[in-house]
């Protein structure tokens, strides 16, 4: 019974010793590349690149400066269907407002439902624009 006391209290003053210290700052560390041959040369372990699997979503890149995308009709869709619609037509630069004018953020964004965009539908732009995207919550 005494060495379970005595467990239980040396415990008890490691917690409470922990409470009143600060954590330690965060510290920036810039560690230069090496330089010998070997540091530049792959490993010999290291597993070879796959090729993403057919169920994977598209990746996200945005295309490049100069290219031209074709604006989508996302009016009436839920609203994240709708970004991944404009994202999968090569628009990444999305904003979003509530159609409302009340200023709420369309957090869970599947509960909303678009009703305008910014540029209009079937309009031919840089793949830059950005992309206004109005909707209205499900339940109103």
């Amino acid at each position: 019974m005494s060495q379970l006391k005595w467990v239980a209290g040396a415990l008890t003053a490691l917690v409470v010793a922990g409470c009143g210290t600060t954590p330690p700052a965060t510290t920036t560390v810039t560690v230069p590349a090496a330089t010998t041959p070997a540091a530049t040369e792959p490993a010999a372990t290291e597993p070879a690149a796959t090729a993403p699997a057919a169920t994977e979503p598209a990746a996200t890149t945005p295309a490049p400066a100069g290219k031209t995308c074709t604006v989508p009709n996302v009016v009436g869709m839920i609203h994240q269907t709708a970004q991944d619609t404009m994202q999968a037509a090569g628009l990444y630069k999305l904003r979003e407002q509530d159609a409302t004018g009340q200023g709420r953020v369309l957090a869970l964004d599947r509960n909303w439902t678009t009703t305008a965009q910014t540029p209009a539908a079937g309009q031919v732009v840089p793949c830059d624009t950005e992309v206004l995207l109005s909707a209205k919550k499900n339940d109103e």
